[in-house]
């Protein structure tokens, strides 16, 4: 494609930022302008993101590592009802910062540990 090839170049002359090698910080082999390094997704195995990128809460509260979740059984309980649901499409919990979103989740992972969720939801 005309956009890769003139990518890397376009934007080494706009920005000024180059590689060891004299290439592109873009193309992920060189220096890079103070930001974070640049990640190749394909560094990660198939299958092993989640595993590296991801907290299981589920084994953390199986080992006692969770604080007990107060005040919030609402909440947890009306995400067990969407998460139980035949017809479920990816649910997200969505919110400011702050509102209680992992509260919730380390809730619902402190249930499935104790086995108190419906038997669909159980591992």
């Amino acid at each position: 494609l005309v956009v890769r090839a003139l990518g890397s170049r376009a934007l080494s002359s706009a920005t000024g930022v180059t590689g060891r090698d004299g290439g592109s910080g873009a193309t992920g082999q060189g220096g890079s302008s103070g930001g974070s390094a640049w990640v190749n997704p394909l560094a990660t195995p198939k299958g092993e993101s989640l595993k590296k990128y991801g907290t299981d809460l589920t084994a953390l509260a199986r080992k006692g590592q969770l604080d007990p979740v107060l005040g919030r059984d609402e909440e947890i309980r009306r995400t067990v009802q969407v998460l139980s649901r035949r017809r479920k499409n990816n649910p997200v919990l969505i919110g400011e910062p702050g509102v209680g979103k992992t509260a919730v989740v380390e809730g619902l992972a402190q249930r499935i540990a104790d086995r108190d969720v419906p038997d669909s939801m159980r591992q």
